[in-house]
């Protein structure tokens, strides 16, 4: 998924969990360094907590995700990247994110 956006990407910051256990593989191959949280410490994630707050919004808690089509995934996708978000003027992150992609 991050590929395409390679030149862009320096770091990354995940949580604990197993989806993560390729993070060395994940990490050579787009030349980024990769962080960790401490176990129970979700304040050192607040974006991804803000993220998973909105998430839970289309996909709730609990959903098995074996269930959530690709088609669903890339409609919640487009929704949260089209939200105004406070963090960025009421700016919606697509239109964030392609200006900085064009200012690099």
């Amino acid at each position: 998924m991050l590929w395409r956006y390679r030149r862009h990407v320096h770091t990354i910051t995940a949580e604990n969990g197993t989806e993560f256990c390729a993070h060395e593989s994940i990490a050579l191959k787009l030349k980024a360094e990769v962080y960790f949280a401490n176990p129970y410490a979700s304040w050192e994630c607040g974006l991804n907590e803000n993220f998973n707050g909105l998430l839970r919004q289309y996909i709730p808690k609990g959903t098995d995700l074996r269930t959530v089509t690709d088609e669903e995934i890339a409609k919640v996708q487009r929704s949260l990247n089209l939200r105004s978000r406070k963090c960025l003027g009421y700016r919606q992150p697509a239109v964030v994110f392609d200006e900085l992609r064009s200012a690099a």
